[in-house]
């Protein structure tokens, strides 16, 4: 197949560590997303007790702080950050969009460990529980999946 793995298909890779931090606030969501993550790594072949480790922080901001701090110790390679945004009526919810977006994107561009953005930004609560294991799938498994395959990547980037 042209240019690698067929769509969907996850690289076969040893030895991977990954954090995982999610948020408490929204954590009826965001445990969902954690748990679907754990459920495509352990389906990977990840020792959950030895290859993956789960953080948590207070709210989606916290999320970039916490990834930073995980890259900066060098212990893990790649870091999934889960949050969940609702939307209410008052502009809150654009300003901490924002600031999580740029500071995810901020650290994949400046650090050597990636980042996956596992932030639900969503209008209702029933879209979030769509996309944590509901209707739409779980974003959180998309999360790992992602995390897997930018090892990976990064790795081959390594061998040139």
């Amino acid at each position: 197949m042209k240019g690698g793995a067929p769509v969907g298909a996850l690289p076969e890779v040893e030895n991977i560590r990954v954090a995982i931090v999610a948020a408490e606030w929204n954590g009826h969501i965001t445990s969902r997303l954690t748990e679907g993550a754990m459920g495509v790594l352990r389906n990977a072949g990840l020792d959950m007790e030895e290859d993956v480790q789960v953080f948590s922080v207070p709210g989606a901001v916290e999320l970039t702080f916490a990834a930073s701090q995980l890259i900066e110790a060098s212990l893990f390679d790649a870091v999934i950050v889960f949050g969940c945004v609702i939307r209410g009526g008052t502009p809150h919810f654009d300003y901490v969009c924002q600031s999580v977006t740029q500071g995810v994107t901020s650290l994949n561009a400046d650090c050597d460990i990636p980042v996956i953005f596992g932030v639900l930004t969503v209008d209702t609560e029933q879209d979030a529980l769509d996309r944590a294991g509901g209707s739409l799938g779980n974003k959180g498994a998309e999360a790992a999946e992602a995390a897997i395959k930018m090892v990976d990547f990064k790795r081959k980037v390594e061998e040139l």
